[in-house]
């Protein structure tokens, strides 16, 4: 069963229309996901270049590597454990944070909802 059994039907002048099809198409969503998220008060992100995905598989890559070797440096003792744990949390909050930022919508602030809500034209 459908989750969204409510057909609404919007009217839009061309330069609209044009508007929401470009929007939607840089966000990689449909017309209706794109106007799903700005009801709900977000605003979704452009579609991240294609480079994003490669630095960050090369971040994933290196953060692995510093976990392979921070296991190795426990057992051997041989480098300052926790200096290196802190750095290596640190590198994989960045990602995380990195990914927030280029990837999730982000909630819209008040100023703007209502900014969006009222510039439609008749």
């Amino acid at each position: 069963m459908r989750n969204r059994n409510v057909h609404v039907q919007l009217w839009l002048n061309p330069k609209e229309a044009e508007a929401l099809a470009r929007n939607a198409e840089k966000c990689c969503l449909s017309q209706s996901a794109y106007l799903r998220h700005l009801i709900t008060g977000f605003v979704p992100n452009e579609h991240p270049p294609l480079d994003y995905y490669a630095m960050m598989r090369r971040l994933y890559g290196l953060t692995n590597n510093l976990n392979q070797i921070a296991e190795k440096a426990h057992v051997l003792n041989v480098i300052d454990a926790q200096r290196y744990d802190r750095y290596a949390k640190m590198a994989e909050q960045a990602i995380l944070d990195i990914s927030k930022t280029v990837i999730e919508p982000r909630k819209m602030n008040e100023e703007e909802y209502f900014e969006t809500s009222t510039t439609g034209e008749n």
